[in-house]
């Protein structure tokens, strides 16, 4: 049950990499890869927020460092910059539900200030979840721009031949 639950977030984060990866136009022969990074990055996160109970940042810290180490890997294969391959692979992990609630809190705060005690509550969740989707989407950054800073050299190579 558990190899299940991991593939089949695997495939829903390679999917929607698919489709982020469509927007932004990269050649046909990046699909593949990027499906495979969202997939793996994605699923690391899962496994190490379900079984391990680590953060929501860390573990997105460590899904951005397998999918920057791997763009970085994959990338010399078929001739495309990092970029083309990491940033489609990671939209897939940023969190929607936080930055969601982060908005809706902030709604709510503003039609709730003539009352103290509601307008405090929806103020207290607007920072929470503003803490933690830009804590996340920081991680996120970090960690699929790192490997371009450990191997200079290398990044800006990839497409030549």
């Amino acid at each position: 049950m558990i190899a299940l639950d991991i593939l089949t977030d695997g495939l829903f984060a390679a999917i929607a990499g698919i489709g982020f990866g469509a927007i932004s136009d990269p050649p046909l022969r990046a699909f593949k890869m990027i499906a495979i990074l969202a997939a793996i990055g994605h699923a690391c996160r899962f496994c190490l927020m379900t079984y391990l109970g680590v953060d929501i940042a860390t573990s997105s810290l460590f899904g951005a460092l397998v999918i920057g180490f791997g763009s970085l890997w994959l990338g010399k294969g078929i001739h495309c910059p990092m970029t083309v391959m990491y940033i489609p692979a990671l939209l897939p992990m940023v969190p929607g539900k936080f930055a969601y609630n982060m908005v809706f809190s902030l709604i709510m705060c503003l039609q709730t200030v003539d009352e103290p005690d509601q307008f405090g509550k929806y103020m207290e969740m607007f920072f929470s979840n503003s803490l933690i989707a830009s804590t996340v989407i920081f991680m996120l950054a970090v960690g699929a721009t790192f490997p371009m800073f450990l191997f200079p050299g290398r990044a800006f190579s990839l497409t030549r031949h």
